[in-house]
């Protein structure tokens, strides 16, 4: 097999893309060492957070000389190893999607976080990137010359890049040993391109590549893995490399190295989308609270967005006219800081703070019962903070968010601006099958937005009645497909 940063899908690529792929590998063995000859011995143990909702098993490498066990094997037969990354709560939530999808299929889903294995040298890499990243989209928020300059341009032509995902691939050679001693039949579900990548370098035999974003860039290529798509726009991007390698024509991905599956959404929200919107039509029809819902991603970005949205509704919320949730997920400082800049909303706040239980029981009461005031979440560990939006999310009337993977949620939605230029597209998607707002790029926007759907019903109609739409569709069955699509190959082969 050709190396997998020379030639990409039968692009070969310049001596000097090659060079600087092997360069930045070796930029990492000096940082962060090399450890392809490690012996890591997994440990399977039920995750403690979303085991019980959505059937997940932790898959743990311990550190150093652990003999550490737990008694308990992979499944060969049932398992699916669900690779990903923290970096933001993006990648954490589609994982979550894809578990819950197979759990609900009675298969076993195993958790591997390669951003978790302090010790190996995957992490550390995946880390260090991780850093910049954030650091990026933080500056992005308060800068608008680097945010236009620098950061724009990078997510949205830089990434697009050949260029980029030869490097990335070279990269990945590093991450590969996390994978040694898993069983190298059972599928793997990637939902970042380097759990996809490593596994592919690992000899991990069935991979398939669950795609995030609605443009098309080589960021997420993985060849020798299935890749999905969540849109036909997507799809038609990668199938011809679009613009890739600037205006050259490429040589396409083969046919079955791609599909599309529509949104990769969990089975607890797909299954539920007809009586949850029937609740949001009934709310408005009887006037109570409009109920949204602002969710604050893992970097922290766009806080000003937010408090001049509360700043708005604060008012209506004393004149019960609408309710807010807030989950500022394990970013409690965000929350101390808008208490700090908001004068009285501290008073009509309820704080559910680092009770998982008391969380579970609010939003499940909220479905069918009444909500009023401020509700502000926070927990400390990370699935907790990212699974407490897909509990909210069943019970508020409108969700406020950048259009990031939330964008493709069944719910409707209102998109504040952009982190990333590529981001766009997952609003100009929902706009198009009726879910969700165009992106609003700036405050009056956005609060035009949340007046229309406080004062109308026209709005949020439209968007139940397409979500409705969509749902008979499948344009929602993604996460199924997906999990379908891993067991067959394994079937198949």
């Amino acid at each position: 097999m050709q190396e997998k940063s020379k030639v990409i899908f039968g692009n070969p690529m310049a001596d000097k893309v090659y060079r600087k792929a092997v360069q930045s590998k070796k930029k990492y063995i000096k940082k962060f060492g090399n450890d392809e000859h490690a012996d890591y011995q997994p440990v399977i143990e039920k995750n403690a957070h979303i085991g019980d909702a959505l059937g997940v098993m932790n898959v743990l490498l311990p550190e150093g000389d652990s003999k550490k066990t737990t008694g308990v094997s992979f499944d060969t037969e049932k398992g699916i190893i669900v690779g990903n990354i923290r970096m933001g709560f993006g990648h954490y939530r589609i994982s979550m999607a894809i578990a819950s999808a197979a759990n609900s299929m009675g298969y076993v889903p195993y958790w591997m976080d390669l951003n978790s294995y302090k010790q190996t040298t995957c992490t550390k890499v995946i880390s260090a990137q991780n850093d910049l990243y954030s650091l990026g989209s933080r500056l992005s928020g308060k800068s608008k010359l680097f945010n236009k300059f620098v950061w724009e341009p990078m997510n949205y032509e830089g990434f697009r890049k050949l260029s980029y995902n030869a490097s990335d691939q070279k990269n990945a050679e590093l991450m590969a040993p996390v994978y040694r001693n898993v069983p190298k039949e059972i599928p793997v579900v990637a939902t970042h391109v380097w759990p996809a990548q490593a596994a592919i370098h690992a000899g991990m035999q069935h991979v398939v590549n669950a795609i995030p974003d609605n443009w098309p860039m080589a960021l997420h290529l993985a060849e020798g893995s299935l890749h999905t798509v969540q849109t036909h726009f997507a799809y038609q991007g990668y199938r011809i490399l679009n613009g890739m390698q600037g205006k050259d024509v490429l040589e396409p991905m083969p046919d079955e190295a791609l599909a599309y599956t529509g949104h990769y959404i969990d089975h607890e929200l797909v299954s539920n989308i007809e009586s949850d919107c029937a609740q949001r039509l009934r709310r408005k029809e009887e006037g109570k609270p409009m109920r949204f819902l602002l969710t604050i991603g893992g970097a922290g970005a766009q806080k000003e967005i937010f408090a001049a949205i509360i700043k708005y509704l604060l008012p209506l919320i004393k004149q019960d006219k609408a309710a807010l949730y807030v989950n500022v997920g394990d970013y409690r400082n965000v929350w101390e800081e808008l208490i700090k800049e908001i004068p009285g909303l501290e008073e009509v706040s309820t704080e559910h703070f680092n009770e998982w239980d008391q969380t579970e029981k609010f939003a499940g009461e909220a479905l069918t019962g009444e909500v009023s005031g401020v509700h502000a979440f926070w927990h400390e560990n990370i699935f907790e903070a990212v699974y407490c939006t897909n509990l909210l999310m069943r019970s508020c009337d409108v969700l406020v968010t950048k259009p990031s993977e939330l964008a493709f949620y069944p719910v409707p939605k209102l998109f504040i601006k952009r982190v990333g230029g590529h981001e766009q597209w997952g609003a100009i998607h929902s706009a198009e099958i009726g879910d969700g707002t165009l992106e609003c790029r700036d405050i009056p926007h956005t609060l035009q937005m949340i007046k229309l759907f406080i004062k109308e019903k026209s709005l949020l109609q439209d968007m139940c009645d397409n979500i409705l739409k969509n749902k008979e569709a499948g344009i929602y069955d993604g996460a199924y497909k997906v999990v379908e699509l891993a067991m067959a190959g394994k079937n198949h082969k």
